[in-house]
């Protein structure tokens, strides 16, 4: 009986599976410019992958929990890559996309619950912590390689774009879950190595750690460093400021656009 549980708790579920077949459908509508509004192509595309990868960095936590030794990741769903399951599916899911929807912020989400009493050594909290935001450099690599590869012959602009976007969004979000901040996943790698006494102290800004970062980056200052990082990041993976604007531009199909990103409708 058991045995059959355990299938049941890692099988794929058919949300997860829905919001991929948006991603592929959308991303092909994309590529062969199928579509009369290539803005909308893009913006669905990319909001369903955003989502996608959401869904896989939960995964990664709650999968690399589950090796460690908390065997109650699978009764609460979260093997199965259903947004719906996560602890917080507003924190998780609707806030991320309702950012890259504002401005094109790869806020992370947080909401695997991990009990962490059940996971003996140090090694494997941090990794634990670590899974999720390495899922987003991942996620980062694959958007990138046909630009690091020069492999872009043939890619049509606005695919191009697209793909520029979404990179951006998988750095951004990579960059700030690795900060050591209570409540992000860069102060779950540190904080088992702290002692206790500083462990108690900072557990109650947990809550506050994301709150803070966001208001940190309306700073105009702050917010010119954090994203000459990230641009310098896709620099260096052969993504151009232009091909992340351009992306950005067509994501927000809504708005007025201008002639630098004109792509053919299809």
């Amino acid at each position: 009986m058991g045995h059959q549980g355990s299938r049941g708790e890692r099988q794929i579920s058919s949300v997860f599976l829905g919001i991929f077949a948006v991603m592929a459908v959308t991303g092909w509508a994309v590529w062969a410019g199928y579509s009369t509004s290539t803005g909308l192509a893009v913006f669905l595309f990319v909001t369903s992958a955003w989502v996608v990868s959401l869904c896989l960095h939960e995964y990664a936590h709650a999968r690399t929990a589950l090796h460690g030794g908390d065997l109650s990741v699978g009764a609460k769903g979260y093997l199965t890559l259903n947004p719906l399951k996560y602890t917080h599916a507003l924190l998780s899911i609707v806030l991320p996309v309702i950012f890259v929807i504002m401005g094109g912020l790869g806020l992370p989400g947080g909401a695997v619950y991990i009990e962490r009493d059940r996971i003996q050594g140090r090694w494997k909290h941090s990794l634990i912590s670590a899974a999720g935001p390495l899922t987003n450099v991942a996620f980062a690599v694959v958007c990138t390689a046909p630009f690091w590869l020069n492999a872009l012959d043939g890619v049509p602009m606005a695919f191009r774009f697209a793909l520029a976007f979404l990179a951006l969004l998988q750095v951004s979000a990579a960059i700030l879950n690795f900060l050591p901040v209570p409540g992000l996943d860069g102060y779950g790698i540190i904080e088992p190595w702290l002692s206790y006494r500083i462990r108690r102290e900072v557990a109650p800004l947990a809550p506050f750690g994301l709150i803070s970062v966001f208001a940190l980056l309306w700073i105009p200052e702050v917010n010119g460093f954090f994203f000459d990082v990230v641009r310098n990041l896709l620099d260096a993976l052969g993504v151009s400021d232009l091909e992340t604007y351009c992306g950005r531009d067509l994501y927000r199909f809504w708005q007025e656009t201008n002639g630098y990103c004109a792509v053919p409708q299809g």
